[in-house]
């Protein structure tokens, strides 16, 4: 998620992507807009291939960051996991930037990924499969030494969080934060149930290949210090009603295909409450900093019902809050 104030301003002009698109052979021809969320992304071919160009602008995604990214991808892909592959530039660099006339923008390209997006009517084959994706990435985390920049941690997510609510007098989202760190200290820390975690785990970053029944897996940029069990919650975050009953058919299938990988304790199992809380939280300070410095007037047409469905989003976050207390 970005601000929607970079959105507007990285939309209203194509200066940055011809500056960079620069730095990679493609054909002009092909470059089409994708879309923006947490980053801006295009596609574009070369000689039939499709690749897709991924920017984001400094102040929202440090060079560190990516650099962080692109070093656990590269450590994925030697171990035969299926996510997508970075392309070099011309220039021999992974990562290429430029200046606008509001900061740098830093970019990267990948490879299309194989197999096809998946909406929510999955077969209970294909949550067992994704359960198991999710246990293989889980599986080689575990083993997983960062050689130059590590990636921030939990308590970096909800330190961050905090100067968010404090700016915006979030009375009761700040103890709930108070309550969520104090019941996180208390979990162990093993090697087999805390790693490095996708956190986007979700459909929309999921390419599945109906042959091999292997989902493909990106962005990656999202990524932190945490129990894996966090991964499962924000995975399964549509599928989980707010009674968090795991009885259904399909979370069991996507459990069952995690635990033929990767073991997964009723210990475990019994924290995603906990967890669901945390990805609440942390929703809500993401909106309330995107929303922060957004004017309707002179914008063009499109941001008034995103900031609507945001406001729409944080409003019932916030009620969640107070009726917890």
């Amino acid at each position: 998620m970005m601000k929607l104030s970079t959105m507007v301003t990285g939309l209203a002009s194509e200066d940055v992507i011809n500056s960079l698109i620069k730095s990679w052979a493609h054909d002009e021809e092909t470059i089409r807009f994708w879309r923006a969320s947490s980053n801006f992304v295009i596609t574009y071919s070369k000689d039939g291939e499709q690749l897709f160009l991924r920017y984001s602008f400094e102040q929202e995604k440090l060079i560190e960051q990516i650099q962080a990214e692109l070093e656990y991808m590269s450590y994925l892909i030697a171990n035969h996991y299926p996510c997508v592959t970075p392309v070099v530039s011309l220039n021999g660099n992974y990562i290429e930037a430029t200046q606008s006339s509001e900061g740098t923008y830093y970019a990267v390209v990948f490879k299309a990924a194989q197999g096809i997006s998946l909406d929510e009517n999955l077969t209970e084959l294909q949550f067992e499969d994704w359960g198991k994706a999710l246990g293989a990435l889980h599986r080689l985390s575990e083993a997983y030494e960062p050689v130059s920049t590590k990636r921030g941690d939990w308590q970096d997510v909800l330190n961050g969080i905090t100067p968010i609510l404090q700016r915006h007098l979030e009375k009761e989202a700040i103890v709930e934060l108070e309550r969520l760190m104090k019941e996180l200290q208390a979990i162990p820390i093993l090697k087999s149930n805390y790693g490095l975690i996708h956190y986007d785990f979700q459909l929309d970053n999921l390419f599945y290949e109906e042959d091999t029944k292997i989902f493909h897996v990106i962005d990656f940029d999202d990524a932190f210090y945490s129990w894996y069990v966090q991964d499962i919650v924000t995975a399964l975050d549509d599928f989980l009603d707010d009674e968090l009953t795991l009885d259904s058919p399909p979370v069991k299938a996507f459990l069952n295909g995690y635990k033929s990988v990767k073991p997964l304790s009723e210990e475990e199992i019994a924290r995603i409450p906990l967890f669901k809380r945390f990805m609440k939280l942390y929703k809500f300070s993401r909106i309330l900093w995107s929303l922060e410095g957004v004017e309707l007037e002179n914008a063009p047409e499109w941001l008034s019902p995103i900031k609507m469905k945001f406001e729409n989003v944080r409003d019932q976050l916030r009620s969640s809050f107070k009726n917890a207390i």
